[in-house]
């Protein structure tokens, strides 16, 4: 546990923050341009800009967070397995919470990524960039 808890407070998890942090501006910027700008529907909009910040996340946690060049396509293979399961539970949870519940999309979203971060930290770190 305590080693657990070290690797939380390491250099990679502070980039892997920084990672987050960045896609968590792109993701709800998107969000909002293919809603507001576009007229997609909320559900929709996150269907396409997941398709975006997927991407984006897995080459950048890939070389710079976790400094691995190896296994491209073993690893990229992992993560949108990953990507998928989160994608399902963005596009459920957006449904529930805007839809059937008549919450904000863009808090939703926010509450979304919020619970994903942590399961994706692990996943990463000890299965998918080993």
């Amino acid at each position: 546990m305590k080693q657990l808890i070290e690797k939380f407070y390491s250099r990679e998890f502070v980039k892997y923050f920084a990672v987050g942090c960045s896609a968590v501006v792109l993701d709800i910027g998107s969000l909002f341009i293919f809603k507001n700008y576009f007229g997609f529907s909320a559900i929709w909009a996150v269907v396409v800009n997941q398709l975006i910040i997927c991407n984006y996340v897995f080459f950048l946690n890939k070389i710079w967070v976790f400094s691995n060049k190896k296994q491209v396509t073993k690893q990229i293979i992992k993560y949108y397995i990953l990507a998928l399961f989160n994608y399902l539970v963005a596009i459920i949870w957006m449904w529930f919470f805007h839809n059937i519940m008549g919450q904000n999309y863009l808090l939703v979203r926010i509450a979304n990524i919020a619970v994903s971060v942590a399961w994706n930290f692990l996943i990463y770190k000890f299965f998918i960039y080993i």
